[in-house]
């Protein structure tokens, strides 16, 4: 007797691959029999009845698809090619999204930007102050001001000595000659200026290297000891005998003005701070050419790099007014640099803002107190003399003194030193 369903007989299965027949090839593909759950057996035809073959055996699901049941079909999508019943084949969906994980949700907007704004100010900050100390390390604190003897008080408002030195410290003898500065031992100071700032706008002020002076008592900057005074001479010879604090010395003396600041730049630092910004814009006032500074210019606007830069403000020979003249072409050319360092395209662009600051830095010499913000300041003073926020001009000159030196004018001096003192608006002119 046979239990098994009607086509599943051992006689029906016949020989096929699988169950251990000698057949080389496979079995064929087969349609799988409907399989219906709760249904009755089919008894055999003849002999005695047997129980329902699926008698105490669960419930099982249907294999056809749309069968009724708790799982609505096992087969319920599969041949499509959609897995776990879902569209596409992408996983379990359900009311709340792919494999039930809820609607992706909106970005926060907000939050992104609140981040990315964190994030470059933090960047900001940390490059500022990076900057400072770097930047603040590479000042030459080389002047103390304080062994100068017999000073002037204080008055309103803040005071630059500003000096251009013929200084050829560090150059190799193919830069002095490129430069044409020569090889003279030693340094002079080229040029010499005040630059005052106040309420009342800045003022830049020229001293003629010429100009007819005293030389005071001063205490020597090595030695220690007091020297006695040396009388009448040029203004460029107190920096020639004892350096940067008989200048101040001599300056405050002859002024009656407190100089609060010192800041001196040599020829080679002169030239590359020029080079550094790209060149200067210049309008030439006439054509020019000294053999001796190396200047060659025709009448006219034209950049102006370091070698050229440091040729034209060095000019004196070519001009008919000689070292006034001069004085006013170093300030015309100054004011001019000023404006190009003070600028977005110069300050927002690092590939500029570093070499020129690391050039300047390098090369400029400042007394012990000097610090970033005073020097900052000075430069934005200057960019204002040059915008029409103040006033540029030559100490007032009476004539030439019996040694041939420029005399001042000493009563206009004493009126300027005055409005200087109590940050007064300036209306003494210079020659």
């Amino acid at each position: 007797m046979n239990d098994w369903p009607e086509g599943w007989s051992d006689d029906n299965r016949g020989s096929r691959y699988g169950r251990g027949s000698a057949g080389a090839q496979p079995e064929g593909a087969r349609v799988m029999r409907q399989v219906r759950r709760g249904g009755p057996a089919v008894p055999p035809a003849s002999g005695p009845a047997a129980p329902p073959y699926n008698a105490g055996v669960p419930r099982q699901p249907s294999y056809v698809d749309g069968g009724e049941g708790d799982f609505g079909g096992y087969d319920s999508g599969y041949n499509t090619g959609q897995v776990y019943g879902t569209p596409g084949g992408q996983g379990p969906s359900g009311p709340d999204g792919p494999r039930g994980r809820g609607p992706r949700p909106a970005p926060n907007w907000r939050r992104r930007i609140k981040v990315t704004a964190i994030t470059l100010a933090t960047v900001l900050i940390v490059t500022t102050v990076g900057t400072y100390f770097w930047a603040d390390s590479k000042l030459n604190r080389d002047v103390d001001l304080s062994t100068v003897i017999d000073r002037p008080e204080k008055g309103e408002g803040t005071n630059y000595l500003i000096v251009g030195s013929d200084s050829r410290e560090g150059m190799t003898d193919e830069q002095k000659k490129e430069l044409h500065t020569g090889s003279a031992e030693g340094k002079r100071t080229d040029s010499m200026m005040i630059l005052h700032t106040g309420d009342n706008g800045p003022t830049l002020i020229s001293l003629p290297r010429d100009s007819n002076v005293t030389i005071p008592e001063f205490q020597g900057s090595e030695s220690g000891k007091r020297r006695a005074a040396m009388g009448a001479n040029k203004l460029n010879a107190a920096y020639s005998i004892d350096g940067p604090t008989l200048l101040v010395r001599t300056v405050e003396f002859n002024t009656g003005l407190h100089i609060d600041h010192y800041v001196e730049i040599g020829f080679a630092g002169f030239a590359n701070i020029v080079d550094a910004v790209g060149g200067v814009e210049m309008d030439i006032p006439q054509d020019i050419k000294d053999t001796k500074s190396g200047a060659n210019f025709e009448k006219g606007k034209q950049t102006l790099n370091g070698e050229e830069a440091l040729a034209f403000v060095r000019t004196r020979y070519a001009l008919a007014g000689s070292d006034l003249d001069r004085t006013k072409n170093q300030q015309k050319f100054l004011n001019a640099l000023a404006s190009q360092v003070a600028t977005p395209g110069t300050i927002l662009n690092p590939f500029k803002l570093y070499p020129t600051m690391g050039a300047g830095l390098d090369s400029l010499v400042v007394d012990k107190d000097m610090g970033l913000y005073d020097l900052a300041s000075m430069f934005w003073a200057m960019k204002g003399v040059s915008g029409g926020d103040g006033k540029s001009m030559n100490m007032p000159i009476a004539g030439n003194a019996a040694n041939g030196n420029l005399q001042w004018d000493m009563t206009k001096v004493e009126t300027l030193v005055n409005q200087l003192k109590n940050d007064e608006k300036v209306t003494v002119s210079g020659n």
